[in-house]
C-alpha cells in the first residue's frame, strides 16, 4: 500500500510540474537583457552577416603588416569600444587601397578560460572585426577568419599587462 502511495504521488508531482508554465522571453528580448549595456559603436551593426565564402587560408602563409593594426578587446567580450573605431577605419583604408589582397583575421584569447571557450571567443571576436569591414565597404569574400584561442599569445607573462596584450584581433595578409 506504501508502494503504490509513493509511485502516485510521485507520479502526481510529475503532471503537476508539466504542467507549469514557463516564461518565455523572445530572442530579441534575451539579446537585449544579456547585453544591457551596449555601447554605441556596437548598436550602430546591423544584423549579423552570414559570411559563407571566405578565402581559403589552407596552405597559404599569413604575413603581418605594418600597415594594419591590431584590434584589442576587453576581458570576456567580444564587443568593441568606441576607441577601436579609428583603427578599425585605418585598416578599412589599406584594404579599400589594396583592393586585390585578402586578409585573415585572427582572433586571440588570454590563457583563462578554458581551450573551448577560449577558441570559440577567439572565433567571435575575428567575425566581430570582419563585421566592422564589412560595413565599411569591405567585400567579405576577401575576408577570412580564424581562432587561436590562446595558442599564440603575443605576451608570454601572467598578469593583467601580457592578458592586455594577448586578447586581441590581427588581420593579416594571405599569401
Amino acid at each position: 500500500m506504501k508502494n503504490f502511495l509513493l509511485v502516485g504521488l510521485l507520479g502526481l508531482c510529475l503532471v503537476i510540474s508539466a504542467c507549469a508554465k514557463k516564461q518565455t522571453v523572445s530572442p530579441d528580448e534575451e539579446l537585449d537583457q544579456n547585453n544591457a549595456e551596449v555601447t554605441d559603436i556596437n548598436a550602430a551593426l546591423m544584423e549579423p552577416e552570414q559570411f559563407s565564402q571566405e578565402p581559403s587560408i589552407r596552405g597559404a602563409e599569413a604575413k603581418t603588416s605594418t600597415a594594419l593594426s591590431v584590434i584589442y578587446f576587453s576581458f570576456d567580450s567580444s564587443s568593441l569600444s568606441s576607441d577601436v573605431l579609428n583603427t578599425i577605419k585605418e585598416n578599412v583604408k589599406y584594404l579599400k587601397k589594396n583592393p586585390k589582397i585578402n586578409v585573415v583575421i585572427e582572433g586571440h584569447c588570454d590563457e583563462r578560460g578554458t581551450t573551448e571557450y577560449n577558441l570559440a571567443l577567439g572565433q567571435k571576436r575575428a567575425i566581430k572585426v570582419k563585421e566592422y569591414y564589412v560595413q565599411f565597404g569591405i567585400n567579405p569574400n576577401r575576408i577570412a577568419t580564424v581562432s587561436y584561442g590562446e595558442e599564440m599569445p603575443a605576451d608570454k607573462r601572467h598578469n593583467e599587462a601580457g592578458w592586455e596584450k594577448n586578447r586581441r584581433a590581427e588581420t593579416k595578409i594571405i599569401e
